[in-house]
């Protein structure tokens, strides 16, 4: 299979192109390390204009999105220690959760100083939706560019239970753990925009809706929530405009406590049910789930290609799969 001699995009996924040098069009579009950094020092003071402008207007000065993995847990440390934030993190428990995952939520929300709340819904219903992502997309062509069906719907309870809890608290800020990869730097801090906000809420509720029927309705917002538009938070992703290396971050991560989880694939550090998604979106769609989100940190300089290439050919654990199967009761 061709890729790009660039980042690791391959042939397969969808609009791609290469010029005579075997560059893709996502390449050529890049506009270069000293432009990012400069967007990254701009956003940075944005981020802190932002809290001198919202901070102690609350209980919380922000909800955080958490799984217990390295970028969410590396963000609270980020929130709490950098910026001395007032931190509501936020878990959900899909049902697929590592064992070691909520040993590092409690042990991480503990030194770092910060509530937790874990949000567990009722796993039939996350069983239904995820059974019936085995055998379809649901979801636009555009939005499975970037994740499986199973991740685009376990990420879908994610923003809008946790958007529900934001706005009942008036937290102004929420923030998220997405590595540089996956948000792109002038999305990583924009208040959310409820007319936005309820067309994404109805393109990803409505295929859900068909699976499950009404019992979806108490994870998104109501019309009354949604006229609600002076409480809307903001969004941030900070990992987008820190500093980002790797093996730094596991290894600050490591001293306050955190263990990598065994049991799950090369790709996560927390989810059980990532390997069986990974697995049916290469099957139907010929390309790696994450190819987009690591091409984007190979283009940027916080991954080498070596390495993206490495998690692109991962073949999944084996054993994560086997599990994720027999707890969904599929073949």
């Amino acid at each position: 299979m061709n890729r790009c001699t660039n980042c690791v995009l391959p042939e397969t996924f969808p609009g791609i192109s290469f010029d005579e040098k075997g560059v893709c069009n996502y390449c050529s579009k890049f506009k270069g390390e000293e432009k990012l950094k400069e967007d990254k020092s701009q956003y940075l003071e944005k981020f802190k204009q932002l809290l001198q402008q919202e901070k102690g207007k609350s209980d919380y000065d922000c909800t955080l999105s958490y799984s217990g993995g390295k970028d969410s847990s590396y963000t609270l440390y980020i929130l709490r220690k950098l910026f001395n934030l007032r931190v509501l993190a936020l878990v959900f428990d899909n049902g697929f959760l590592s064992d070691q995952a909520l040993s590092n939520i409690h042990t991480m929300t503990e030194n770092l100083g910060a509530d937790c709340q874990i949000f567990k819904p009722n796993f039939e219903i996350m069983k239904k939706i995820f059974k019936h992502a085995v055998d379809h997309p649901m979801y636009s062509p555009k939005t499975l560019e970037r994740a499986s069906t199973m991740c685009t719907s376990c990420i879908a309870f994610v923003k809008f239970v946790f958007l529900k809890i934001a706005i009942e608290k008036r937290i102004p800020l929420m923030a998220w753990g997405w590595s540089p990869g996956q948000a792109p730097i002038r999305s990583s801090i924009m208040k959310l925009n409820p007319a936005l906000f309820k067309m994404t809420q109805a393109a990803l509720k409505n295929p859900m809706k068909e699976v499950v029927g009404d019992d979806i309705n108490p994870y998104f917002l109501t019309e009354v929530q949604f006229k609600d538009a002076d409480n809307f938070p903001y969004s941030v992703s900070p990992l987008a405009f820190m500093d980002y290396d790797e093996d730094k971050i596991v290894a600050k991560l490591k001293s306050l406590g955190w263990q990598a989880p065994e049991d799950v694939d090369g790709n996560s550090t927390n989810c059980l049910l990532n390997s069986l998604a990974n697995q049916i979106h290469l099957n139907r769609y010929n390309f790696h789930p994450y190819a987009f989100e690591i091409a984007e940190m190979v283009r940027s300089k916080v991954m080498t290609r070596k390495h993206g290439l490495e998690k692109l050919s991962e073949s999944g654990n084996y054993a994560a799969i086997e599990y994720a199967k027999n707890k969904l009761g599929i073949k």
